[in-house]
């Protein structure tokens, strides 16, 4: 798998954080300074290890997934795309006024989930699951912060905006894994 894919598989795994962070940075208006930090490197953390517990997993695996690969991926990345995209168009919940720990960690591990399949689909297409970790990480951590700042600036509208689109990334790259 090329930067470009695994960049875009990041982007679209980052999606639910990115809505999270933006309706969370609306609700809690105490998320100031290094606080404003605290889901976007919880949320990375977890979509970085994730992937490396799914790939591990899926390593188990291998034989029945390496001949199937293809649409393993393909079902893998199709059910959690039009999932995000059922979670984009469906109403929010209203969540608590205080960011506490124990909410973070749930928000964090909620968000990460699908990072967790993603990794079982890696292992069936050989992808180096630690530089791919990475960049997943990374490229959460990045748009968790942005989207910390957009929530407190512009509000909610962009977060079921933000799923769908994470949705039909993934549908894109299951698809393009049949080929």
């Amino acid at each position: 798998m090329s930067f470009i894919e695994i960049l875009l598989i990041g982007i679209a795994l980052s999606m639910d954080a990115f809505a999270v962070c933006i309706a969370s940075a609306m609700s809690y208006k105490s998320l100031k300074g290094a606080k404003r930090l605290t889901m976007p490197i919880a949320f990375g953390l977890f979509q970085g290890i994730m992937p490396i517990f799914g790939f591990y997993l899926g390593a188990l695996f291998s034989g029945f997934i390496e001949k199937y690969a293809g649409v393993i991926s393909l079902v893998i990345l199709g059910v959690i795309g039009i999932n995000m995209i059922r979670e984009g168009i469906l109403p929010e919940k209203k969540e608590e006024k205080t960011l506490t720990l124990k909410v973070l960690l749930i928000q964090a591990v909620a968000t990460s989930i699908d990072a967790f399949a993603v990794g079982v689909s890696f292992a069936a297409q050989g992808v180096e699951i630690f530089m791919s970790a990475l960049i997943i990480a990374v490229t959460t951590f990045l748009l968790s912060l942005i989207a910390v700042i957009i929530g407190e600036k512009a509000g909610e509208r962009l977060g079921s905006k933000a799923e769908i689109l994470g949705g039909i990334i993934l549908i894109i790259i299951g698809v393009k894994a049949l080929f």
